[in-house]
């Protein structure tokens, strides 16, 4: 099974790689916004207990994230594998989704992180914002917060992969399509190894 961790930071373009991906793959895609929404709007436990939490301004702990990821990956057990999109964002999730993964006799293969410098994801999610009208994607200081954040905290999480020897650094700037064939040369790499 391919397990892929899409990577990058607001802008990086993860967004339409990952649709390219799972076209070519036949990979569900696993992001864990559209996870919490769901559980939400079907009223399970799980989304109820999270939308309390939302509702009060507390982010939802890993632990219901991972319950949740895990309900996905039970309800698509014939997948040819899954991209995570969102989530690991913390190094103890990226512990929790190994153990996960191993308890269910998988594991992540590699982490693809897009690599984009800071005044180039300004000036496209400035444009993003333009033509989405995503209020986050239309300031420039909310922008550099988003950045910042990024650097701070989930930057971190490729060390945890580069120690596994998991990560690959992709250069996510140029043409949709060239970004797509070099992604698409370290995922067949990562395919023949999963297959062998």
């Amino acid at each position: 099974m391919l397990n892929l961790v899409l990577f990058g930071p607001p802008g990086a373009g993860k967004g339409t790689q990952s649709q390219k991906l799972i076209e070519k793959h036949q990979l569900v895609h696993l992001s864990t916004g559209d996870l919490l929404r769901n559980e939400i709007s079907k009223e399970t436990p799980l989304g109820k207990e999270a939308k309390k939490l939302m509702d009060q301004g507390f982010l939802v702990p890993d632990e219901v994230v991972i319950s949740m990821i895990s309900n996905k990956l039970d309800s698509n057990k014939n997948a040819n594998g899954f991209i995570f999109d969102g989530f690991p964002r913390t190094v103890a999730q990226a512990e929790a989704l190994d153990q996960l993964l191993a308890s269910k006799g998988s594991s992540i293969s590699g982490m693809i992180a897009l690599e984009v410098d800071d005044a180039e994801l300004e000036a496209r999610l400035l444009l993003r914002g333009k033509d989405s009208c995503r209020p986050d994607d239309a300031n420039p200081e909310v922008i550099r917060k988003r950045i910042s954040e990024y650097n701070a905290k989930t930057a971190v999480v490729a060390n945890f992969y580069k120690g596994q020897n998991k990560f690959t650094s992709i250069n996510g700037v140029g043409g949709i399509e060239d970004i797509f064939s070099s992604i698409s040369q370290v995922v067949d790499r990562l395919n023949s190894k999963v297959a062998g």
